[in-house]
């Protein structure tokens, strides 16, 4: 088939190479969200998949938003077979969407109807799922709800972080979405509808989600960590600038510490919650670079009685 591949961040790259090395399916073009303002200079940088696109020497669009009638103009003009899409980043109109014979097929990051949503594997992890994986299914108007092709199942390990899990995905995911093509392009692969039960939201992130409460369970501050690593990333506040959590590990045997309060030994920097003690592995001052808890700990010389949060 002609397929228009529809993507934005690293985590769709592996899904596009998968498709251009295809030898059933030819990528014609591909969509993705404007050039963004990225790093301290605030430049302008194109997409992860808009590079990898211009590498492969594929036309890449851009639209502003997806309903603008000069891109679904230059859509029409390509005539696509169908259009995979992995983390796009925007709602698509009926306009778009009925322009491919084949419709539009998004590979989602859950098992669905569970987390339907902007961040299903920040959902997963947050949520303590023991198992998630990822799903494609057909596009329509409604949020994830169009009818699934095919899905694969994926552990979620007792230490997984949100980008951990994320990246094991997009390279499984990668395989299941073009064997999804070949499955519409020889007619055996037949869209199921989902369930009408199970169905969970997995709305996106804010900073303000991640904010670090000491006095939950140690179990639920740890999930919070994990799912909100690499972004937008827990934290918490100390000596009033904010703190970022980039990694913490349970600790059993601790639970002499108030929610909040800090032990700090020569080799670890300890944090009491709701339950038992957590081990603040990395963290991240505000202004500064990511750094070892302890040596964040000798450097701001913790006072007895400080405490975070």
């Amino acid at each position: 088939m002609r397929l228009v591949f529809a993507g934005t961040p690293e985590v769709a790259v592996p899904a596009l190479d998968a498709l251009i090395a295809s030898d059933r399916h030819e990528v014609v073009a591909v969509v993705t969200r404007p050039d963004a303002p990225a790093g301290r200079g605030r430049r302008l940088v194109a997409s992860p998949v808009a590079e990898r696109a211009e590498e492969a020497g594929i036309e890449v669009l851009k639209p502003a938003r997806p309903r603008d009638e000069d891109f679904l103009a230059r859509l029409r003009e390509i005539a696509p077979d169908c259009c995979p899409v992995v983390a796009y980043g925007a709602l698509l109109p009926k306009a778009a969407l009925d322009i491919p014979a084949h419709g539009w097929v998004n590979l989602h990051f859950s098992l669905l109807p569970a987390w339907r949503g902007a961040a299903p594997v920040q959902h997963a992890v947050l949520a303590g799922d023991e198992v998630t994986g990822a799903a494609t299914f057909q596009i329509e108007q409604g949020l994830d709800s169009g009818p699934v092709f095919g899905v694969l199942t994926e552990e979620i390990r007792p230490t997984d972080t949100s980008g951990d899990l994320l990246t094991r995905l997009a390279f499984a995911g990668a395989g299941l979405l073009t064997a999804t093509m070949d499955g519409i392009e020889d007619g055996t692969l037949k869209a199921v509808p989902q369930p009408a039960e199970g169905i969970t939201l997995a709305p996106k992130i804010e900073v303000e989600d991640a904010k670090v409460d000491w006095a939950a369970p140690a179990l639920r501050i740890d999930r919070l960590v994990r799912a909100c690593a690499p972004a937008p990333g827990a934290w918490t506040v100390f000596r009033g600038e904010r703190l970022k959590l980039m990694s913490a590990a349970l600790v059993a045997d601790r639970a002499d510490l108030a929610p909040g309060a800090l032990d700090v030994t020569k080799k670890a920097v300890y944090a009491g919650t709701g339950s038992h003690a957590v081990e603040l592995l990395w963290v991240q001052p505000q202004g500064k670079k990511p750094m070892k808890a302890a040596d964040w700990a000798r450097g701001v010389r913790i006072e007895a009685g400080e405490r975070v949060g």
